[in-house]
């Protein structure tokens, strides 16, 4: 889909904070407010823009940590469809966030979240291994977040050192 250089001025607006209001990205954006309902509107409509979320750092709340892997998982494609009936098959369980297509050894990434280890362990050896085009996986559990999606993760830590000017 080919898009006009406010559609696309609007996207990368709402992509860095999709919590402005219209009036907002309007004034960004240099156009009338209704002008920019009716792209926002259109995007939505065409699937352009998928979804609005929040990015929640769930280390801060306590009782709701959970775990996040990464499965790295080799699969034999099947004719005339390749490897999007696997993927499908892998994105539709409820604890997989993302499913990538990937160059390299693995042929595709998948990324879940958990309780706990046991549940990562579970999803791995009851549900994923166990699809018929599944070949082998490879899991890594991921052990601090500091930046997705563009975003830095807080450490909480502040910088100690003495600042030193002439």
């Amino acid at each position: 889909m080919k898009l006009t250089e406010k559609e696309t001025e609007i996207l990368e607006i709402l992509e860095e904070n999709s919590r402005l209001e219209p009036e907002t990205i309007a004034k960004m954006a240099n156009i009338s407010q209704e002008e920019t309902k009716a792209i926002i509107e259109k995007l939505e409509k065409e699937k352009v823009i998928i979804d609005y979320s929040a990015m929640i750092d769930w280390r801060k709340v306590d009782g709701h940590e959970g775990v996040t892997a990464m499965i790295d998982v080799k699969v034999t494609p099947k004719r005339g469809v390749g490897f999007d009936e696997v993927a499908e098959r892998i994105y539709r369980f409820q604890e997989v966030e993302s499913v990538y297509l990937m160059s390299g050894v693995y042929d595709l990434s998948v990324v879940i979240r958990g309780r706990t280890m046991s549940d990562i362990s579970h999803f791995v050896s009851e549900k994923l291994s166990t699809l018929e085009s599944v070949v082998s996986t490879t899991t890594h559990f991921i052990l601090k977040k500091y930046k997705h999606d563009g975003k830095v993760f807080d450490s909480g830590d502040d910088d100690k050192r003495i600042v030193v000017s002439p």
